[in-house]
Order: structure tokens, then sequence, then C-alpha cells
């Protein structure tokens, strides 16, 4: 039976007792924190900060437990309240600013969505109507291209935009070389279903081998391309033997360790890497031997003196967005083709049912073997990529926090969803990206969307799978 809806008394109790245990827990975490002093460390309090986060808690939950209860109207006017308080108030170190926006629009956002359900299912019969997940595949199954269109042709048009300034053209490329990443993965873990937890370790190999080639043997970025991904992917059969034989927890244990390995080796082997002082710079692709620096090498003709127009430093930034973009376009085209060949639906036998796969005849060992090496090809793919964004790597920039979060954005994308995956990259990283002036609040903000996608999404943003074989469809249609 249908709980009935809370009176205004039981709301702001319950929503008061909320805001209670989220000032016990966000003491430690907002109201205290460090600084330094003539004498050492000191503990600083932060009381306004602190008594912000608890307000908008207790508002928030009342907005959630009026939802609930199915009202549109008083939530809606103050997640719009919220986002207009925001968007104009100069607030303390933009915590308040950043959570009013976001919790506003969450608000906003969930009403309108809960409002257009409500109208559709009073005129629609829910007995005969499909879930929401079903509805979607749809919707992409019949403008899937149409929409695969407009967001490459928005792409390409992106850096030329009144909006697109420096910083944002850099932060998309940053967001490109994580969708590669993530389609990478996706190989490994949504495919073929095999968890790892080391797949940083392509990503570094494939960013020193071009700082290292273009340092040591003066190669291009374009001749050290194909040599990043091919170093890459040996290194992925070469972890795939000792794997063969495990799965689940044990198989994320072991790659997790050859991840460690990779960067331990990257800061004690000083002589070759250059150890923990990281290699600096590394060249940026050129046009055909045209380079975008002001000041080309001597004997060499720079892209603005090729096509005699003004020198721009902007130029350089677009021309490596457009890199990432092709590099990323070819990935997912070769994955969406090798998706339909019989390796790619060998990886989603493997994944279901390894013994039902092993007793059709097929070989989990090179099924293995070739997610390994193709998944981590693209990782290499990637990190040439990133070298030439950064212009210095270190072993720093290849943690165990990177390969969490390349699977964080596998998983929570939808775990075989190439579109998911991309939606989720832009969300994670791009979004706590451009939110980086706010140091002290980043990963804060970072957790609380990776938690509000597993509350809402619990499978991930597209966690259906388009099928990649279809058996007597038009039957099965017919039947229905």
């Amino acid at each position: 039976m249908a709980s009935q809806p809370q009176d205004w008394s039981a709301t702001l109790k319950e929503s008061a007792i909320t805001a209670a245990i989220a000032a016990a827990l966000m003491f430690p975490m907002i109201g205290l924190y460090t600084s330094t002093r003539a004498g050492g460390l000191a503990i600083e309090t932060r009381w306004i900060e602190l008594a912000i986060g608890v307000l908008l808690i207790f508002l928030g939950r009342i907005a959630l437990i009026r939802l609930r209860d199915g009202e549109r109207l008083v939530p809606f006017v103050g997640g719009v309240f919220a986002v207009g308080l925001g968007l104009q108030l100069p607030l303390p170190n933009g915590l308040l600013t950043v959570c009013c926006i976001a919790g506003g629009a969450v608000v906003v956002l969930r009403s309108v969505v809960l409002w257009v359900g409500g109208k559709l299912k009073a005129t629609n019969d829910a007995r005969n109507s499909p879930p929401l997940a079903a509805r979607a595949q749809l919707f992409l199954k019949q403008y899937g291209p149409w929409l695969g269109a407009a967001v490459i042709a928005f792409a390409i048009a992106f850096p030329w935009l009144p909006f697109a300034d420096r910083r944002l053209i850099d932060l998309a490329t940053l967001v490109l070389i994580y969708v590669m990443l993530g389609w990478g993965l996706n190989i490994v873990v949504g495919l073929a279903g095999l968890l790892d937890l080391g797949y940083v370790a392509f990503y570094a190999i494939g960013a020193y081998s071009f700082a290292l080639l273009s340092s040591n043997y003066d190669m291009s970025f374009w001749a050290c391309l194909p040599v990043a991904a091919m170093l890459a992917a040996f290194l992925g059969i070469l972890l795939g033997f000792p794997v063969l034989r495990l799965r689940g927890d044990y198989l994320a244990i072991v790659t997790l360790g050859f991840g460690e390995m990779i960067r331990i080796i990257l800061i004690n082997w000083v002589d070759f890497t250059k150890g923990p002082d990281g290699i600096s710079g590394i060249p940026k692709p050129t046009l055909f031997g045209l380079s975008f620096s002001r000041r080309p090498p001597e004997g060499t003709e720079s892209f603005h003196q090729f096509f005699d127009i003004p020198y721009a430093s902007v130029d350089r930034i677009i021309f490596l967005f457009y890199v990432a973009l092709g590099l990323a376009l070819l990935t997912n085209a070769f994955i969406l083709r090798i998706r339909k060949l019989p390796i790619g639906r060998a990886w989603e036998a493997l994944r279901e049912d390894e013994i039902a796969c092993r007793s059709l005849g097929l070989n989990p060992t090179n099924i293995k073997l070739s997610a390994f090496a193709l998944g981590a090809m693209f990782g290499g793919l990637a990190g040439a990529v990133f070298a030439a964004r950064q212009s210095f790597i270190s072993p720093e920039s290849f943690t165990f926090i990177e390969s969490a979060i390349i699977l964080a954005v596998v998983v929570l994308g939808g775990m075989g969803s190439q579109i998911g995956v991309a939606i989720a990259a832009i969300l994670l990283i791009g979004l706590p990206e451009w939110f980086r002036e706010l140091q002290d609040y980043r990963m804060l903000a970072f957790g609380a969307l990776m938690v509000a996608i597993m509350v809402w999404r619990p499978k991930g943003i597209l966690s259906f799978r388009e099928p990649t074989l279809r058996l007597h469809e038009e039957d099965r249609g017919a039947k229905q």
C-alpha cells in the first residue's frame, strides 16, 4: 500500500535530523583545515562554509521529500531560486555558488522530469508503456546516426564558437583523451568482462614511448604514434599471459600490482626514464612538417609562415584538439566495427559465461589476450596525445588514482556502452576540471557526482547494450 504524504512538521523534523547527521560528518572534513604558520601547522575552522553546507542539505532534504510525496511546484521554485542565488551573489570561496547552482539545477531537472513523466503516464496505458531504458534504446536506434552526426559537427565547429576560449579548448582535449582511455578499457571490462585495475600502465607506456623517442631520436609525433600503440599492445599481451587462469578479485589484484610495477620502474630507472624528474620539452604534433611554434627549428617553416597568417598561440591548442578528436573518432569506429566481427562476439560470450564459451570450441586464451592487447593499444594512443598536450610527463602522472578514474568512467557510463562512456568522461573529467580553481572542494564535487549517478543510475548512465547479433528478429516481432 502506498505511503501517505508527510505533513510539513514531519518533513521539517526529518530534514533537521538529516542536517544534524550531516553536520557531524562534515565537521572534520569541511569545518576544520590545517594552515602553515611560523611555529608549524595550525588547525583553523571554517564555520561559515560548514553552516552553508548544513543549510543546503537541510533545504535539499525538504525538496526531495516533497518530490517523493508528489509535489512539484515547491521544489521547482526552490531550485530556480537556488540557481539564481548562486549566479548573482559573490559568496565565500565559491562553495555556496557551486552548491547552489548544482543543487538547484538537480532539483529543477528532477521536478521537470517527474512532471513530464506524470503527464506521459496519465496519457498512456502504463501496462503497454516500455521502461525508460527501452525507450532510450529505441530512440538511439532510430535517431542515433543523426545524433552522432550532430555531435561530430558540433565537435568540429567547437574551437570556433564564440564561447570557446583557450582554456575550454584545452579542457575539451583532456576530455577526449579520457574518452579514448574509457573506450579502450571498455574493451577489457565492458566487453570481455575482465576487471583491470592497472590500465594506467598502458597509458604511461604510450606517453613515455613518445617522450623518449622524440627526445633521444628526434622522431615526430606521427612516427611515434604507431610505435607507442604497438608497445602498449605488446605490454598488454605480457600482462595477459600471467592472468589467463585468474578471474574476479584475483585478476583485479594482479592487474593493480602490474600498474604499480610499471610506475616503480619509471621512478627507479633513472638512466632511461630520468626517474622522478620526468621528461620535459616534449615536442608538439606538426601538420605535414609545419610546426605551430613562433620560431620553428632552423631549416623548417611554421604553419603561420607557410599560410602567411599572423601568429596565434591558440592555433597549437586547436590543432591538438583536432588530433585528439580524430584519434577518438578512429577509436570509436574501430571498436564499433570489431564488435560485429567474430572476435567481438567472442568477447561478449566470454563475459557472459566462460565455461559455456569454452564448450562452444572458443579459445579463452586467445580471446583474453586479444582484449588486453587491443585495450592497451588505445591506452598507448591516449598516452602519446597526453604527452604531447602536457609537454612534460613524470611518474606522478600515472598513479593508481588514474586507473580508478578511468574505471569509474567506464562503470558510470554503462559497461559496454560507447555513448555512455563518452558522457561519463564529460561529467567526471570536464566538470571537476572546470571548477579547478576551487581547490578545496573540487574532489568533494567529484565524489558527490559519482554518488549521485550511482543513486539514480546504479547500472550506469546508459545501462543497456545493443546486441551485436540478433536471431529471427522478424519472427520475434511477429510473435510479440
